[in-house]
């Protein structure tokens, strides 16, 4: 069995409820009681239409956003007790990339400064700095693993391309040799050629660095190349989880099903369905199944209780009555 590197358990996220503009709406759980964990050297996709929590997920796993309750252990640490202090001497093992390319690179800093930046910030582990030779070497050999060249340091994010500018991003994280990195959609607002030449970058490095992803994105194709396991989240939870061919190819879900049959990719399963009735507000939805408002398999149980993410041989579902 892999060793578990990152480990979730229990937690819980509440967004929204308050403020003037929204007095009627109420607070609604980004996360609800989300348990998951990732194994040292593999890719975990994180997949669902927005809203449903995963980039809230992947930002909470490294402690970018806080927690309401539960844990989040990192090689047997829970990162969420860490002080601040003891926090940030852990940052460097894990890292995240980020969407917008362009938003995660300041404007008036030119490449090379910004790629130097996270080894002049974190100190070594024995707490001695790096030495300006040392940061060198470490970016002439970040530029050679994400395929840019030392022409590219005196340029500014606005002069490359979205890219260029994402390789940067992949470079920057990796100039503290961490263990992980939470990637939330990487390849979205690319080109789809461009998408596919990053989704390989990530594929090379995680091979020749050992790496371990959580890899979040909409794009169930983009996942379908990347990705080990796949968890499929909606209304905050964990619907689907297991190996990323037998839930895209088998999915037990039947919002797993919906969002297979909304994907033109001809490497996945398409098979056209009953339409879904019209969504359904209110207490609902609290108090049975999240996705029960939505679901053409609707049965009065779904509306009375909620099922529990269960299964076995990996295969996970959080259904009253699965599809396979």
């Amino acid at each position: 069995m892999s060793e578990v590197l990152l480990e979730a358990r229990d937690l819980t996220k509440t967004y929204g409820g308050g403020g003037l503009l929204s007095r009627r709406r109420r607070a609604r759980p980004a996360l609800d009681h989300v348990s998951v964990s990732v194994s040292r050297g593999e890719t975990l996709g994180l997949v669902g239409e927005s809203g449903c929590g995963k980039s809230t997920l992947g930002r909470t796993l490294l402690r970018l956003h806080e927690p309401d309750s539960g844990e989040v252990f990192f090689e047997g640490r829970d990162i969420i007790a860490l002080s601040a202090g003891d926090m940030r001497r852990l940052r460097p093992e894990m890292q995240m990339v980020f969407q917008d390319s362009y938003a995660a690179l300041n404007p008036k800093r030119r490449i090379g400064a910004l790629l130097a930046e996270p080894m002049r910030v974190h100190r070594r582990r024995a707490g001695a700095a790096w030495t300006p030779a040392e940061i060198a070497e470490r970016i002439d050999e970040l530029l050679d693993l994400v395929g840019l060249n030392r022409t590219h340091l005196q340029r500014y994010a606005h002069e490359m391309s979205g890219g260029q500018r994402q390789r940067v991003n992949i470079a920057r994280a990796l100039m503290l040799s961490p263990k992980l990195i939470v990637a939330d959609e990487p390849v979205s607002a690319l080109d789809v050629s461009i998408q596919a030449q990053v989704v390989n970058l990530l594929v090379d490095l995680q091979q020749r660095l050992g790496l371990t992803y959580v890899f979040v994105s909409h794009d169930l194709g983009v996942v379908r190349q990347i990705a080990d396991r796949v968890a499929v989240m909606y209304g905050g939870v964990i619907v689907e989880l297991g190996d990323t061919d037998t839930v895209l190819h088998r999915p037990a879900h039947p919002y797993t099903a919906a969002l297979l049959d909304a994907v033109l990719d001809p490497h996945l399963p398409f098979r056209r369905r009953a339409s879904a009735p019209p969504v359904v507000t209110g207490a609902d939805s609290d108090i049975g199944c999240r996705y029960a408002g939505r679901c053409a398999n609707v049965a009065p149980l779904c509306r009375q209780r909620r099922p529990e993410l269960g299964g076995q041989d990996g295969r996970m579902v959080a259904c009253h009555f699965p599809l396979a």
